[in-house]
């Protein structure tokens, strides 16, 4: 009997979506919709958090040590007031330690750049002792920092300069043309660099179009060779030390100074946007109770429409269990049709979403559509159908025939 009463409603169910075909699918549409906004807002938290890890991975560094939190410093050249004062002293020390294998300062600052027949731009410099932890997809690397001359200042500049793919894009630039670079537009007129290759490495560091320049020339081109700066020092351990154990050594040696491993500075990025994050996850809750709102306005509404249909049936005899249970289906057949086209169209949102962000910030992958953002949109679709179908059923249950049809 029970077999038989779930066909019948089957089959009412489905002749009324055949019957209603326009209602069906703006119902179907609207739960699309709903699961489609739930599912690429996931993504987007999601990705931002995976990706900030792999970034942190993919840097190939166990600890980084600061001066506290990087200041933006508007008044002066460059910027930025780095936090670390003594960086090459500071570096060399590091590195004469037994668990350490490498320590290297980086240094953040913004520049003015120019190419032939453009105007002068703004864009973030990153400077590095040596090239050997940038990656080049195009050219080659500059050879080395020899201007620092052991703290002299007084060896040969370069002039060579790593561009990314969005400065080269910029100023209309490629491998072999020439830019000036300073950090003030005068500076800019008297340092000519010649771009000997395409780096993604800053650009991904900073999110900006950027510059990669050998450490001292920056300093110099931005007059900070007195106190030779650094934003931040990146620290790799030898294969047999323990990151944590380093941390703690370097803690108790250099007080004065902030030392995290990766899953720590990640967590201090992570505080200090913290209303941008809050942001993130408010709308991800929002996201996803809007579209459960959607979906079950859309079912009800559905379920509503069809009212007069349902007291006809009911007066002719169909009993308000095989009503109820014909609601349940309809509702959920099509639940699970809006979901299944809200994650189909998802796949291709989160492609194009992803490529905006890369030309815009640089940064790949931000959108990461998985298993996880599946079950998201799934759960929106399933439980609203499952809710708008019990609660229909309950109205259908208590249904009073004649007093819709006498309307």
């Amino acid at each position: 009997m029970t077999g038989r009463r779930l066909r019948a409603a089957a089959g009412l169910a489905a002749a009324q979506l055949r019957h209603e075909r326009t209602r069906t699918l703006l119902s179907v549409g609207g739960v699309a919709l709903a699961v489609l906004a739930a599912t690429l807002l996931a993504a987007t938290g999601i990705g931002v958090v995976e990706t900030g890890q792999q970034k942190f991975a993919a840097a190939d560094r166990d600890l980084w040590l600061t001066g506290g939190p990087v200041e933006f410093a508007p008044g002066s050249v460059g910027g930025v007031d780095s936090s670390v004062r003594g960086a090459h002293a500071l570096s060399t020390n590091l590195s004469a330690r037994e668990d350490v294998r490498t320590a290297a300062p980086l240094l953040f600052q913004s520049v003015y750049v120019r190419a032939n027949g453009t105007d002068y731009r703004t864009v973030a410099a990153f400077g590095v002792p040596s090239a050997a932890g940038v990656r080049v997809t195009e050219g080659r690397e500059f050879e080395g920092d020899p201007h620092y001359a052991g703290g002299t200042y007084d060896g040969p500049m370069t002039h060579e300069v790593l561009v990314d793919g969005r400065t080269a894009t910029l100023l209309n630039v490629s491998v072999g043309d020439r830019i000036r670079v300073g950090g003030t537009i005068a500076a800019a007129r008297d340092n000519e660099f010649v771009v000997v290759g395409v780096s993604p490495t800053g650009g991904r560091f900073l999110g900006a179009p950027t510059v990669t320049v050998p450490l001292s020339e920056l300093q110099e081109i931005t007059g900070t060779t007195a106190s030779d700066p650094a934003t931040l020092v990146t620290v790799t351990t030898t294969e047999d030390a323990d990151a944590a154990s380093v941390e703690r050594g370097l803690e108790r040696d250099y007080p004065a100074y902030d030392v995290r491993t990766n899953a720590e500075q990640l967590r201090a990025t992570a505080e200090r946007q913290a209303v941008v994050l809050a942001g993130g996850a408010s709308l991800v809750v929002l996201a996803v109770a809007a579209g459960a709102a959607l979906s079950l306005n859309a079912l009800l509404s559905m379920v509503a429409q069809g009212a007069e249909a349902y007291a006809a049936l009911k007066t002719l005899g169909t009993s308000s269990r095989t009503l109820a249970l014909v609601a349940l289906v309809q509702t959920l057949v099509v639940a699970l049709l809006g979901g299944a086209v809200g994650i189909a169209l998802a796949l291709p949102a989160a492609a194009a979403l992803n490529r905006a962000v890369a030309a815009v910030v640089g940064f790949s992958g931000v959108v990461q559509f998985g298993p996880r953002v599946v079950a998201v949109g799934a759960a929106v679709a399933l439980g609203t159908g499952l809710l708008s179908g019990l609660v229909a059923a309950t109205s259908l249950v208590r249904l009073e025939p004649l007093s819709v049809l006498g309307d």
